[in-house]
């Protein structure tokens, strides 16, 4: 790999600019702060990729080493020999937040510290793609600084390449190193926020979509079970999570098989907490499931799996692969009840619902979701307070105004400006602000959010805020998504005499900074991403058709809950930028409700006469679904004045049965009558509007009813017929009696 023989001409340009002097005898120079005027941290192209991975401890201390550790990887095509590691330090120190952020920047090129030869480790020789682990010990009287403030810290690799010895570090690692003196007096109000949020896409019959990405998440390394390893590794040290309740729910979901929307027979069940598994037991060779028991939404919805082996049954076998997610779901509940014990537990809005889509779009809604987020955390051993704020920190300013006055609230400082507090008041409402410098993480060019180095910013802003009249508190929400390397050592690195790490109620407990709305800033760029209204429509069409089929269930009480939860999770901030796609899944799901509705039918026949001005005729409704349903007949006329039609209020068919139904009909007019008949669910409140299932029969009633001049002209008939008959009789008698008589 050609690389420029020394990067002494490019420091000598900088430090020209600057107005520094790059000359100090044995090291390499250190450049000031204002270095990091770069716009950002260019990629390294060395060779020699070095990482750290743990760095013991993370301040320098006032007495003792610092013990750091890391590995280093041949990232070229030519094999590297006699490669020795050295720790560097910077000479000037960083003292405020704004330069914290301008270091960040520094291209990864630049050298930044002199480095400190007589403390080293060598490694031989490595071949293209090979690594090796380093140890350094580093005394503390080799630290040449003594100023309060963060500084510039690493290690350097240099080695020889085919061609040769070159000029400047052939690998780098970078963090910062903060210093704060014994005579430094009060501690920093800290608080690290877990947050526990994911993407809940599932598919159209009510699985979660994507079991594999699960497993893969919840297990070992990954990103949700680091986050979790990580708050149980705090000890008593005090966590703040910011939890997703449906996040939760979907674990569980995972425990039990990830089954299907059940259309089962519910019964009252015990909600179940967090750590709770479902009671299933699961055969990882066979994967067979001895059924399921468990509130699934918190309302008594028992899906016990009863009912036959038909759409919806309830019945579900895992595949292998849901068994294997079963067993890391397991796992990650129970971890996750530990881990929550004794920390401050923020809930969400129920699905992690887009909160500036909501109140554009569909005002109801995060009071909806508000509510069953209390209700799905109301079983926990732990107790929850609710919260608002979004991955990124941002939040629509107007969302303000549906907001309680016991939410927590957070939001990132970039809203506030340069020197936005630690706690702004704004329209009546306390707004935590979060660092969005700390959650950045690192300087690179290593991993800028390795373990060590978000723990290592976390301490650089910590110690800047220290040194700064004020001290205001430091929140910091570490990334969605983040999966640290190694979870061991970054809270009990944040175990300084000068941090005080608890809560964010804790360090929110203040008077804040009144702030006014019109000065919170929101990037445009925010607002176009938010869920759009089309998409909050599609999700109010499921939750609309998960109440018809629970209407047409005659004794299932949960369907309806269960759908409502997977559209709340469908408008949630992780669909944003992928809307299309999500819409899509609504209406697969929408779909797959109407289906399991169009099982239910009604049959007529296509012509009826009536003798009379009323009449009875019959009509038949067929349930194809392998669960009892409820439902009601509703019969439309083009002229209800002329004819109407009655029958039972509701019609119970039970499970693939056909049940027959006597209609009566009463007209007003003879003739000829179209009626169309509607099959409707059935809903008990007399407010509620019958919703058609999709089934119609159109039919004939014709009426041949006789008025009342026809029966007078009929009357009038008879008497002459009759009259007739009787004049005739007399007649023929008195013929002959007198033909008697003259013989």
């Amino acid at each position: 790999m050609l690389r420029p023989r020394s990067l002494r001409p490019a420091l000598a340009a900088v430090a020209l600019v600057l107005g520094v002097s790059t000359a100090v005898p044995g090291v390499v120079a250190t450049l000031p702060p204002a270095a990091a005027a770069a716009p950002a941290a260019a990629d390294d192209d060395a060779p020699l990729t070095v990482t750290i991975s743990s760095l013991t401890p993370g301040a320098i201390p006032r007495r003792g080493p610092i013990r750091i550790a890391g590995e280093v990887t041949n990232t070229s095509t030519e094999t590297w020999s006699a490669i020795r590691l050295y720790p560097f330090v910077g000479s000037t120190p960083i003292t405020t937040a704004d330069q914290l952020a301008e270091a960040s920047g520094v291209p990864a090129d630049i050298e930044v510290g002199g480095r400190i030869v007589e403390v080293s480790d060598d490694v031989d020789e490595l071949a293209p793609g090979e690594s090796a682990q380093f140890r350094l010990v580093l005394p503390r009287n080799r630290i040449p600084v003594t100023a309060a403030g963060v500084y510039w810290f690493g290690v350097h690799a240099l080695g020889e390449s085919p061609a040769g010895r070159i000029d400047g570090a052939d690998g780098r690692a970078r963090t910062f190193l903060p210093l704060v003196p014994r005579s430094t007096r009060g501690q920093v109000p800290t608080a690290v926020v877990i947050p526990l949020r994911r993407s809940l896409a599932r598919e159209d019959d009510g699985s979660l979509a994507d079991v594999e990405a699960w497993t893969r998440t919840l297990d070992t390394d990954g990103s949700l079970r680091t986050l979790v390893d990580l708050g149980a590794s705090a000890g008593d040290q005090p966590m703040t999570w910011l939890v997703d309740p449906a996040l939760v729910d979907a674990v569980r979901d995972l425990a039990a098989g990830n089954p299907p929307r059940s259309l089962a027979p519910t019964t009252d069940g015990r909600p179940i907490a967090p750590s709770d598994p479902p009671d299933v037991a699961f055969s990882p060779a066979a994967g067979e499931s001895d059924g399921a028991e468990g509130d699934q939404d918190g309302d008594g919805g028992d899906q016990d799996g009863e009912g036959g082996d038909g759409p919806g049954s309830g019945d579900h076998e895992p595949t292998a692969e849901e068994v294997a997610a079963a067993e890391v779901a397991s796992a990650w509940l129970g971890r996750l009840s530990a881990a929550l014990s004794g920390d401050e537990v923020l809930a969400l809005p129920y699905g992690d619902l887009d909160v500036a889509g909501a109140v554009d779009a569909d005002p109801a809604l995060l009071p909806r979701a508000r509510a069953r987020s209390i209700e799905a955390t109301g079983p926990w051993e732990v107790g929850t307070s609710p919260a608002l704020g979004s991955p990124t920190g941002y939040l629509d300013p107007q969302v303000l105004r549906s907001t309680d006055a016991g939410d927590t609230i957070l939001v990132t400082d970039r809203m506030l400006g340069p020197d936005a507090p630690g706690v702004a008041t704004v329209s009546g409402r306390r707004l935590v602000v979060t660092s969005s410098g700390a959650a950045s993480g690192g300087p690179g060019p290593d991993d800028r959010l390795g373990a060590v180095a978000l723990r290592q910013r976390v301490l650089a802003e910590a110690a800047v805020r220290l040194l700064n009249p004020g001290r205001k508190p430091l929140v910091v929400q570490l990334p969605t998504g983040w999966a640290p390397g190694a979870t061991t050592g970054f809270v009990d690195g944040l175990d300084e005499d000068w941090i005080d790490l608890g809560t964010v109620e804790d360090a929110a407990d203040r008077e804040g900074t009144a702030v006014s709305l019109a000065d919170l800033q929101l990037p445009e760029r925010q607002v176009r991403r938010r869920v759009d209204p089309s998409t909050f429509e599609a999700a109010a069409d499921l939750i609309g058709a998960g109440e018809v089929l629970q209407h047409v269930l005659r004794d299932n009480t949960g369907v309806a809950a269960d759908v409502a939860d997977e559209a709340l999770a469908a408008v949630s901030y992780s669909s944003r930028g992928r809307l299309s796609d999500t819409r899509i899944a609504l209406a697969r799901s929408r779909r797959w409700i109407e289906d399991r509705l169009s099982g239910v039918t009604i049959e007529a026949p296509s012509g009826v006469a009536l003798s009379s001005a009323t009449g009875r005729f019959g009509a038949t409704v067929a349930n194809a679904l392998d669960e009892p349903v409820e439902v009601s007949i509703q019969a439309v006329t083009d002229d209800p004045d002329a004819i109407s039609i009655e029958g039972p209020e509701t019609v119970e068919v039970g499970a693939g049965q056909r049940v027959s139904v006597l209609l009566d009909a009463s007209t007003r007019e003879p003739g000829v009558h179209r009626v169309r008949l509607v099959l409707t669910d059935h809903t008990e409140d007399p407010e509620d509007t019958h919703t058609p299932l999709g089934s119609t029969e159109e039919l004939s009633i014709r009426s041949i009813q006789a008025s009342g001049i026809i029966w007078v002209i009929m009357g009038a008939g008879a008497v002459l017929l009759f009259g007739t008959i009787a004049l005739r009789l007399v007649r023929s008698v008195l013929r002959a009696r007198r033909e008697e008589g003259t013989a």
